[in-house]
């Protein structure tokens, strides 16, 4: 029986993750799938990827590796997933799993030369949204949690742009009918942002950014939050 999978790319910070979870269970809640639903697969930690044909959907998490690092299992991923899209398997990639899927697919990824977009921001959706499975109807602006140095600096061949702000011109994109990257992440709640913000305020505040004011603004996103379960429905959809 065909499940969706989630590819866990990393863990995040220890006391984020004792107070709040990691990145493989805050995807599960966002799904708003039961744990007998999906199949959780730490590439990380060693995990192998699984057959395209036992795939329902796959959602790719965030990590603290950038795709440029070049790490033998993240390489073993890029290699993967052109396969789940040939085969119109229901892709999302969030941050990491995000630029993976650009940089799969002939995309260029690296820094971002405006430094590291963090907190709650506004993501203004663009006009071939309107039509998109994933992203139709939803309001614009919409409000989501973010924190990512590297970017997609060129999108695919043929990549449909969905969503930007003023810092990041690529938040979202689809390849073909059934994969999307978001490099925001729908699959925070305020507790989590609160706490990437604090786990990074001594590097933020080197960078001058005002950590008070990042706490401050923090919000809740229902509807980035949403995403993920509009993606889970996506994925139960017969082929």
């Amino acid at each position: 029986m065909k499940k969706l999978f989630i590819i866990k790319s990393g863990t995040t910070f220890a006391d984020t993750a004792r107070r709040w979870g990691d990145f493989d269970s805050w995807a599960l809640n966002g799904l708003q799938l039961s744990r007998g639903e999906v199949n959780i697969v730490d590439v990380e930690g060693g995990g192998c990827l699984p057959d395209i044909e036992d795939c329902r959907g796959v959602v790719v998490t965030g990590s603290h590796a950038n795709v440029t690092d070049g790490l033998p299992w993240s390489m073993a991923m890029a290699g993967w997933v052109p396969s789940l899209i040939e085969a119109n398997i229901p892709f999302l990639g969030i941050c990491y799993g995000h630029q993976l899927l650009a940089h799969a697919l002939g995309g260029l990824v690296g820094f971002h030369p405006g430094g590291k977009e963090i907190g709650t921001v506004d993501v203004h959706l663009l006009p071939d949204s309107l039509t998109d499975p994933l992203f139709g109807s939803l309001p614009s602006p919409f409000q989501a949690h973010t924190t990512h140095s590297q970017t997609v600096l060129s999108l695919p061949k043929g990549a449909v742009r969905l969503a930007s702000n003023f810092f990041e011109p690529n938040h979202a994109f689809r390849i073909g009918s059934c994969a999307w990257g978001v490099q925001f992440h729908p699959e925070y709640d305020k507790n989590i942002m609160e706490s990437y913000v604090v786990e990074q305020a001594k590097e933020l505040e080197a960078a001058g950014r005002d950590v008070p004011e990042l706490l401050r603004t923090i919000r809740d996103t229902p509807v980035a939050v949403g995403i993920l379960s509009r993606f889970a429905r996506l994925s139960a959809k017969p082929g």
